[in-house]
């Protein structure tokens, strides 16, 4: 609920009895409220204002005149673009390399994951030939294998003693025999041979033996069992390192996908900031350094807007007025001012040293919130007379009845009391007692207000 402010007006009381006590008769009543206001473009001042996205480096290379009449199209600023063409080139490069990083990163996940499956399966299936092979091997081959090496050297053994019973067999023979014939004297010496033979190849058969049994059997058994264990290992480990090896790519990809994102950003911002760095007329007028702010020119820091200067940045450092501009007057009022205004005034507006003019005002729009300084802004249409010459950034008074009535009833406001039935008044009676009466309170006026109901003209009121 909006507070009503203490308003000026005029107002005078009929009759003080004594000292505290008030006499209540009607009474002319005015609110007027006044304020200044100052010529602006009514169709809104061109703004020039610098507002880069990421460059910062903004020095003045040539500015136009304070004043300059104009056209569409002229220069009004141009900035030292050295600098920024530079960064720009740098960029495009770096936005080039991240570009390929992150394809080659793209080609990299979708091998990953097209592959993975792959390197998963092969590791099963290795896990699972080495326990099997490992089992195998447990059960059934390492017996069979000492089974084959008995059998092997029983083999040799027993060619030994055929060969041995042959050559006995011959001997026993050719003995019957009184004289031995050349022949048997040969066979006898090929038998011995195959029975020498047969003994080496026994002796080879049981080094062999051993070592299957000492040696090659235990060493392949600790190898299939190690087999068996590491792929058992490698598959675990895969298990994990699989899936984490692909988030990690992706994790990767995302960080340069980022990476390629800003600088792609930042091109883009640095390509539009270039472009601020030449400002052109946007239509036919004068160009003025600063800006229009709280209803005057604001030159802001004029040291800046020169060559070689760096004027602030985000905000009007200049404006266009367009040539075919209308004027306006615009005020900035308190929030009790405002809230006094009527919503369809009529008020005067009078130019400084010409106190014998009076320019009629009408209300064009009333902010509705409240601005810098808790502030409200009033746009008011003007009847300008004829060859006035209304100049952008004058200041006017304006005068704006906000209420009147013919007859009314007024009171000091430190007559006025609230408790829990509202406002009240303290009324004298004919005994001389008094008795607070319920007010319904109007418009104030400075230290005054206007009662609505709850008290008549003649009575008397105490005023502490």
């Amino acid at each position: 609920m909006r507070i009503h402010s203490l308003l000026f007006g005029f107002c005078v009381f009929a009759s003080i009895g004594r000292a505290g006590e008030l006499t209540i008769e009607l009474q002319p009543f005015t609110v007027e409220k006044t304020f200044n206001a100052s010529v602006m473009p009514g169709d809104a001042e061109i703004d020039v204002r610098i507002e880069p996205e990421a460059w910062t480096e903004f020095r003045i290379e040539e500015i136009a005149a304070h004043g300059k009449r104009v056209a569409k199209g002229d220069v009004l600023l141009r900035f030292d673009a050295e600098a920024i063409d530079s960064e720009l080139a740098d960029v495009r490069r770096e936005t080039a390399e991240g570009k390929l990083a992150l394809d080659q990163a793209t080609q990299e996940l979708a091998h990953l994951q097209e592959t993975a499956t792959h390197r998963m399966e092969a590791l099963q299936r290795a896990a699972r030939i080495a326990s099997e092979e490992n089992d195998y091997f447990q059960k059934t081959r390492r017996k069979a294998a000492i089974e084959t090496a008995d059998q092997q050297l029983e083999r040799k053994k027993q060619e030994l003693a055929n060969q041995q019973e042959e050559l006995s067999q011959l001997k026993k023979m050719y003995e019957a025999d009184d004289l031995t014939e050349n022949t048997e004297e040969i066979i006898l010496t090929r038998q011995k041979d195959a029975v020498a033979a047969a003994e080496f190849s026994l002796r080879m058969e049981q080094l062999d033996h051993k070592r299957a049994i000492e040696v090659v059997l235990p060493r392949e058994a600790v190898t299939l069992a190690n087999n068996q264990r590491d792929t058992a290992i490698h598959l675990r480990k895969a298990t994990t390192e699989i899936p984490r090896g692909i988030e990690i790519k992706k994790a990767e990809l995302e960080t340069l996908k980022a990476n390629y994102d800003r600088t792609l950003k930042s091109l883009a911002e640095l390509k539009r900031d270039r472009t601020l760095f030449e400002v052109k007329a946007m239509a036919d007028g004068w160009f003025y350094h600063g800006s229009i702010e709280n209803g005057r020119w604001a030159r802001g820091d004029a040291k800046s807007l020169v060559k070689h200067g760096q004027p602030p940045l985000n905000q009007a450092i200049a404006a266009v007025i367009p040539a075919n501009a209308t004027r306006v007057l615009t005020a900035f009022v308190d929030e009790q001012t405002a809230a006094a205004l009527p919503s369809d005034f009529n008020g005067i507006a009078i130019p400084p040293g010409r106190e014998d003019l009076e320019i009629p005002v009408s209300l064009a729009k009333l902010s509705s919130i409240s601005g810098s300084e808790e502030q409200m802004r009033v746009d008011l249409s003007a009847k300008w007379p004829d060859k006035f010459q209304a100049i952008v950034g004058t200041t006017m008074l304006v005068r704006v009845i906000c209420h009147h009535r013919d007859a009314a009833i007024v009171v000091p406001r430190k007559a006025l009391e609230r408790d829990l039935r509202g406002w009240t008044v303290a009324v004298k009676l004919a005994d001389g007692k008094s008795q607070r009466r319920v007010v319904r309170c109007g418009r104030p006026n400075a230290d005054e207000i206007e009662i609505l109901s709850g008290l008549d003209a003649g009575q008397v009121i105490l005023v502490p």
